[in-house]
């Protein structure tokens, strides 16, 4: 099979078209053909960084690569619940020891992929997986509930803009920062009040929009400095969720507001075998409330085939994306 293989770390220019000998299904797993794959920033990050970012990178050659749909090709001893032919999609691949989906096929546990939702293209379903679960994880871990005044920073972003969705799927009276004007004129798009944090302060929108006793849950897909914006905006005894947290910070004011904050890194099942089968049942229900016409992931105008990954990660890299970057393989 074609894959994009890196045999060193460093720049976009280190994928090689490659020829790799075609992945056998074992127990409990599929091997999948892959149609399509997004780029998240944890692959830049991978590629770019290498050993540095232990216990993600995987040993070269590697096959990077997280997202994918795709078709199922075969299926290992033990699995339930999919067969050859199935439309799947799933974040399987692409560290440590599991192979990516910069290839034409890959080995995924059928305990990380669901079936795809019916009402999406294989580019669409791509783009979902990893920012979907984390979306969705936080917020349910945030406790959003139907009534909630929420805010979600960075609402145009890649798990943003799914987070926008679910929050208003989950019944929350939803509002979200983004800077640029195309960003909060998708923000409103997806069904939130849009906030530029760029001209206004946290205290400013906190007493324009909650009147001044701040938001009932936070989910910060910023994070790292800006969590503190995130306890600003937060009520008393509020819930925050947030995707990024490598910092060193203050937690005097989430102290004397009796913050919960929780942390969310999605690729735990993945890299410790732990709970996989809950990223199963989060991509099922995920295709559900696609299905249901209440989760629209938005794709990136920019197509890229299976060879020009590297301009693919360029583009993520650029800030120019609108939404996802997707690969068709």
């Amino acid at each position: 099979m074609k894959a994009m293989v890196i045999n060193e770390f460093g720049g976009s220019d280190v994928f090689t078209a490659t020829e790799l000998a075609k992945p056998e299904a074992t127990a409990g797993h599929v091997v999948v053909k892959v149609k399509a794959t997004s780029v998240n920033t944890v692959d830049t990050m991978i590629r770019q960084m290498g050993e540095d970012l232990a216990p993600l990178s995987p040993a070269l050659p590697g096959v990077l690569g997280m997202d994918f749909a795709g078709i199922i090709d075969s299926v290992g001893e033990g699995v339930t619940g999919f067969a050859v032919g199935d439309e799947v999609y799933g974040c399987a691949g692409g560290l440590a020891d599991l192979q990516g989906a910069l290839a034409e096929f890959m080995l995924a546990d059928a305990k990380l992929i669901a079936h795809k939702p019916k009402s999406l293209s294989m580019r669409e379903a791509a783009a979902i997986p990893l920012v979907g679960i984390t979306a969705y994880e936080g917020l349910v871990r945030a406790g959003v509930s139907q009534g909630q005044k929420v805010l979600v920073h960075g609402g145009a972003g890649g798990v943003g803009h799914i987070a926008v969705q679910l929050a208003n799927y989950f019944g929350g009276d939803v509002y979200a920062t983004g800077g640029e004007q195309s960003q909060q004129a998708l923000i409103e798009k997806l069904g939130a009040t849009a906030i530029n944090y760029k001209t206004e302060s946290v205290a400013d929108y906190v007493s324009k929009y909650t009147n001044g006793a701040g938001f009932d849950a936070v989910f910060d897909s910023v994070g790292a400095g800006n969590l503190i914006n995130s306890f600003e905006a937060a009520a008393l005894n509020a819930n925050v969720a947030t995707t990024v947290s490598m910092v060193e910070l203050d937690l005097t004011l989430a102290h004397f507001k009796g913050l919960s904050l929780h942390v969310v890194f999605m690729l735990i099942p993945m890299l410790h075998n732990h709970k996989r089968e809950e990223h199963g049942e989060i991509l099922a229900k995920l295709a559900e409330i696609a299905d249901a016409g209440k989760l629209t992931p938005i794709v990136d105008k920019e197509e890229f085939t299976l060879e020009q990954v590297g301009k693919a990660h360029d583009r993520l890299a650029s800030g120019q994306a609108i939404g996802k970057v997707v690969v068709t393989v």
